[in-house]
């Protein structure tokens, strides 16, 4: 609980795409510095947190992991409410991953409102000479939305850092843009309907450390 308060805020982020396009390493690379080859399919929710430092304000980030698998979706939408900032992420190998992400985007939209902060992520830059979807594709996809893009690969952290904190710091440049200061000293954001909402800590998360990942239905 002391490590929360420290924070000057808290901003919600989810990650969301197709199973398989490798979010969970994404998450873990980011928070951990850590892969692994052995990685399973997220089933439900995944959560971590991390402390980040932006124009000299400690934000924690609360980073949930959404599984891909269409048969949780029902469980998943609950956890884009609140949620200020995306990252959506496709396989640049697979192109199916691509096609489907008309179907995530609008997720996003219905369920985080228009305001929530986007990036589009190609991952697995890495193995890029087997690609399957264009660098101008799917730049292409992302300026007819208004979104950035860019391509990161899990395996050898390329532009992973730099994809979280872009996200970050466009969260943050929006909120100060429209609440005109975010010192207001307390530990609430605004949220797009106008409401202030107080940070959602899981109970099973506040007696835990930053690195960690919480699953909120799993199997024996």
């Amino acid at each position: 609980m002391a490590e929360s308060s420290a924070a000057d805020f808290v901003f919600k982020i989810v990650l969301t795409g197709d199973s398989g396009v490798g979010k969970s390493n994404l998450l873990s690379r980011f928070t951990r510095n850590e892969f692994s080859l052995e990685s399973r399919s997220t089933i439900g929710v995944e959560f971590s947190t991390k402390d980040v430092q932006v124009d000299g304000k400690t934000i924690k980030v609360q980073i949930w992991d959404t599984a891909g698998q269409e048969r949780f979706m029902a469980i998943t939408k609950a956890y884009y409410r609140n949620a200020l900032g995306t990252l959506l992420v496709f396989d640049i190998l697979k192109a199916s991953t691509f096609q489907n992400l008309d179907q995530w985007y609008n997720e996003v939209r219905a369920n985080a409102g228009a305001e929530c902060c986007i990036i589009l992520v190609g991952n697995k830059v890495d193995q890029r000479h087997m690609r399957a979807v264009l660098y101008e594709n799917a730049k292409r996809y992302a300026d007819e939305r208004n979104i950035p893009y860019i391509e990161t690969s899990a395996l050898d952290a390329t532009n992973v850092e730099q994809a979280f904190r872009s996200l970050i710091a466009d969260i943050y440049r929006n909120w100060a843009s429209r609440v005109g200061s975010l010192n207001d000293g307390s530990n609430e954001w605004l949220h797009p309907a106008g409401q202030t909402i107080k940070p959602f800590y899981p109970q099973s998360a506040q007696s835990r450390s930053d690195n960690i990942a919480k699953t909120c239905c799993s199997s024996s």
